[in-house]
């Protein structure tokens, strides 16, 4: 793929960028291991301090992130400016607890002195995805910076503009030279770069098969990574439900930030005794959502991210009806300018077709009928993904049922799915492993080292 801002609401090609060579990937890696030999030195008042300033320039130039983030990869720019002003509690939020999260541990052991320490370790590579173009690369680099580490950023190649600024964002920071760089590079050139043993470990938010090559990739080479890949959420909704509320939380659920989240609520499990009534009033909204250019205040729906998005979407979506799933709404791309899907909703899906086990990224619902909760969970749980799950329900039993046996990182109650710097965020079985965010996050890529003195 190019490295190019290409505008997904016209097709035009923006801005084309040359990848990086292997001597310039050399300068860059060089320069990472410069400033880590000086950065682990610094005090966390003085990382606070910058990452405090980063704060508020994300705050005070939110518009202009705001805009380069709607022009690469679609979102409304409604959400982008969110998207800005939400990297800004990243970042205070470390600057504020760093230093207490990762403070020495006394350990009772009976020697005069025992501790936990934790040290940075390094140059981390993180690779990317353009659909949270600055969120996604912000809860890696705050957390990464703060305690000490350094980062080398491979975005994807459809939002190079939005790489460029965040790395001037952390220079303006006065992060020195070095402590976090965009490599604008392919994805054929990360391999060499994950072998260099300057390079000490990986992140990757993105799908399962770029899970699977960077993960086998590190392991070769015995290196920590962490993987947040994707999901196919369930999002149950029992009769003690607010019904009118969860169709309209998941509505948004399913069409926030175009369809194209790996914690969009993607399988919507609805009790039989409300199902017709949520199935009703949820088509309905879908079909009544306002879709058009991302940078109208008044848009609900913008374009998906690349023209190859809608074709691949649009043939899961045939598969699904050819097994024998329902259309209810849409199932098309829009025959306009731009990468439009139309907002689709299916039901009767079958187990073997794409809609049933993949996970669609897009804004494309599908609808569940179940006659207790045992059948929920069993249904809920029937995917090998497991990143997040929004159940609602007033009843206590279920509610306890739900948090103890949905198998995901993640179960939210009577709300739809979030990430949160206060709280961990990652999946289980095909939805990758270890955590970002919280206290997890920022102890992910450390030295945990025992310290005894007798």
């Amino acid at each position: 793929m190019p490295i190019a801002s290409i505008n997904p609401a016209t097709g035009e090609t923006i801005k084309t960028f040359e990848a990086l060579t292997s001597a310039q990937i050399e300068q860059k890696l060089s320069l990472a291991v410069k400033a880590f030999r000086d950065e682990r030195k610094t005090s966390f008042a003085d990382r606070a301090q910058r990452m405090m300033k980063a704060a508020d320039i994300l705050e005070r130039d939110k518009d202009k992130f705001a805009h380069l983030m709607t022009l690469e990869m679609g979102k409304p720019y409604k959400a982008a400016v969110a998207e800005a002003v939400k990297c800004t509690t990243a970042c205070r939020y470390y600057a504020e607890h760093a230093e207490k999260i990762l403070s020495d541990e006394i350990i009772e052991t009976g020697a005069k002195k025992s501790f936990i320490r934790y040290r940075p370790i390094g140059p981390i590579l993180a690779v990317m995805p353009w659909n949270y173009p600055f969120w996604q690369v912000i809860r890696f680099a705050a957390p990464a910076l703060m305690a000490g580490n350094v980062g080398l950023l491979k975005h994807a190649s459809n939002v190079p503009q939005c790489a460029l600024a965040i790395e001037q964002l952390y220079l303006e920071a006065g992060f020195p030279p070095g402590c976090f760089q965009s490599l604008l590079i392919g994805s054929q050139q990360v391999d060499a770069i994950l072998n260099d043993p300057r390079v000490v470990a990986a992140t990757l938010t993105g799908s399962e098969q770029a899970g699977i090559e960077v993960g086998v990739a590190a392991a070769k080479r015995i290196k920590k990574v962490v993987l947040e890949l994707g999901g196919s959420d369930p999002f149950i909704v029992m009769p003690s439900a607010d019904l009118n509320a969860a169709v309209a939380t998941g509505v948004d659920a399913r069409t926030l930030n175009n369809g194209q989240s790996c914690i969009a609520a993607k399988r919507f499990i609805v009790h039989e005794s409300i199902a017709s009534d949520f199935e009703k009033k949820f088509v309905e909204r879908m079909k009544n959502l306002r879709i058009g250019d991302p940078f109208d205040d008044k848009t609900e729906l913008g374009p998906l991210a690349t023209a190859s998005a809608v074709k691949d979407l649009d043939a899961d979506v045939q598969k699904t009806v050819k097994a024998g799933a329902k259309l209810l709404t849409g199932g098309h791309p829009l025959d306009q300018p731009g990468n439009f899907y139309a907002p689709t909703v299916l039901t009767n899906i079958p187990k073997e077709s794409p809609a049933y086990r993949e996970e669609f990224f897009g804004p494309v619902a599908s609808l569940f009928r179940v006659n207790n909760i045992d059948e929920a969970i069993a249904l809920a749980n029937d995917s090998r993904f497991g990143l997040g799950a929004s159940a609602w329900t007033n009843n206590d039993a279920e509610r306890e049922r739900f948090i103890n046996e949905l198998e995901s990182g993640m179960v939210f109650i009577n709300k739809m799915v979030a990430s949160d710097p206060r709280v961990p965020f990652g999946g289980v079985k095909a939805s990758g492993h270890g955590r970002e965010l919280a206290m997890n996050g920022i102890r992910e890529f450390m030295n945990i080292k025992t310290v005894w003195i007798e």
